[in-house]
């Protein structure tokens, strides 16, 4: 397989291989970015980073699941109403984008390891308000804090992985680095419910602080950027072969414009697939938003589970969707092996998953049976995580290397906005009903429709084939 390329072997034959090799023009020169990994220690450091970074998302969302997995106890020692606790958890996402923004538009200009290794800082930081005094006041500036610190997470230690993989072997490291996510909840959920209940909410926030801290020793000393960023380029013997779309469909029908020079961002962002991949992300995280707001209140106040129940709940669909994960994306490598196109095996599929998700989120709070009512919960809250890591590869396909940090972030900032509606308008929903129930109800049908509508965009609107094309 051949990385797309303008180098001296000609041009490429297929639509619009003139212009992409234009465009490639002038880009740096790496033979490590030839089809493969590179050496065999080049190899074994891309899984190392990739171990590291799995860490890190479980961190990262061990952070973010903290105040969720403790709400009960704290909303009853603070005497919070749920409109308050969900302003509290809607904080979070004030400066969440804007910070992703921001980083997104300075990876370009500062190496992977100096900005996670900031963020991870910032997480332990942003730990410690409470415990010195605990208040609606202190909560809700420690979120907003950890908020901005985590903007740039997912986004960032995606770009920093990218770095490490050619465009054709993304899939299994995106589907580990989104899997560190659920891990995370995987792990959290049980180990911080048996602080909280062993120690008191209190010891939760100090524990992550530490080991946030301690992440961020670890990356210093192993953090480096890999040899597929910003200026790595196919070496002339990968030059692209006649058939191939825009600036290359290599690796089996995965497009790739890392090799391409720099293009206006506002013609890449308003390609269909940039505002496809932008609408999945939109339908999933507001699911996500709610689930770590909303999802553990709900178990306990509302279906009656005890908190370790509530906590296993929590740890069986964070599992779901880690299975979801790790099998979806490397089958989404497979089918362009065998020259899918993105559209459908990327595309088509993260659209879908947030369509499903969305009609469990409709169906299971009018379902009475137990077992049946917790499947479903498991496919509302765990079923879209699949589009995640899918909504990064597409996006990339479309995006020279040299930008891809900032269209990252751009996309991270615009898909992660139901953060800053979704916890809010929950809460405001349940004080709002006639009763709990009828408040919960409500606000998971507002969620549901959201998620339908932004999955049906994805599955219209991502064509990596045809945005390269026209790009080019």
């Amino acid at each position: 397989m051949s990385e797309p390329g303008s180098g001296g072997g000609g041009r490429a034959s297929g639509p619009g291989g003139s212009g992409a090799a234009l465009l490639a023009a002038g880009s740096g020169a790496s033979s490590a970015a030839v089809g493969g990994l590179g050496s065999k220690a080049e190899r074994r450091r891309a899984w190392l980073v990739t171990v590291v970074i799995v860490a890190f998302m479980v961190v990262n969302y061990a952070d973010k699941s903290v105040l969720g997995l403790a709400a009960v106890p704290i909303m009853d020692e603070l005497g919070l109403s749920n409109s308050t606790y969900g302003l509290i958890s809607s904080s979070f996402y004030f400066l969440f984008s804007l910070s992703g923004l921001v980083v997104g538009f300075l990876s370009s200009r500062m190496s992977s390891r100096v900005l996670l290794f900031g963020m991870t800082l910032m997480w332990a930081v942003a730990q410690l308000p409470v415990l010195a005094f605990a208040s609606a006041g202190t909560l809700l500036a420690s979120r907003v804090l950890l908020g901005a610190a985590e903007g740039p997470a997912a986004s960032m230690s995606m770009h920093a992985l990218y770095k490490w993989f050619p465009a054709g072997r993304r899939g299994l490291p995106s589907a580990l680095q989104i899997g560190g996510a659920a891990l995370g909840t995987l792990i959290a959920a049980p180990l911080v419910t048996w602080l909280i209940t062993a120690f008191g909410w209190r010891s939760a926030y100090a524990t992550l602080a530490v080991v946030s801290a301690a992440w961020g020793v670890l990356w210093w000393h192993i953090g480096t950027d890999g040899p597929y960023g910003e200026g790595a380029r196919p070496s002339k013997s990968s030059a692209p072969s006649a058939g191939a779309v825009g600036d290359g469909a290599v690796d089996g029908g995965a497009v790739d414009r890392g090799a391409m020079g720099w293009l206006p961002y506002r013609r890449v962002l308003l390609t269909g697939t940039v505002l496809g991949s932008i609408a999945s992300a939109l339908g999933a995280h507001w699911a996500l938003t709610v689930s770590h707001a909303w999802l553990p209140v709900y178990l306990r106040t509302q279906l009656g589970m005890s908190a370790s129940a509530a906590a296993t709940a929590i740890s069986v669909i964070s599992a779901f969707g880690l299975v979801l994960l790790l099998s979806v994306s490397p089958l989404m490598d497979a089918l362009k092996s065998r020259g899918v196109s993105s559209r459908w095996s990327t595309g088509a599929t993260q659209g879908v998953a947030v369509v499903v998700a969305g009609c469990a989120m409709a169906a299971f709070p009018f379902v009475a049976a137990p077992g049946v009512r917790l499947v479903l919960v498991g496919l509302a809250f765990g079923g879209s995580a699949v589009a995640i890591p899918l909504h990064y590869m597409t996006a990339a396909e479309v995006v020279p290397a040299g930008q891809r940090g900032a269209v990252f972030g751009i996309v991270a900032a615009a898909g992660t906005l139901p953060g800053l509606v979704a916890p809010f308008l929950t809460g405001r929903l349940i004080d709002a009903g006639a009763t709990a129930a009828q408040g919960y109800r409500v606000a998971f049908l507002v969620a549901a429709a959201v998620m339908v509508l932004f999955g049906a965009v994805a599955v219209g609107w991502i064509r990596p084939e045809r945005d390269v094309e026209r790009l080019s």
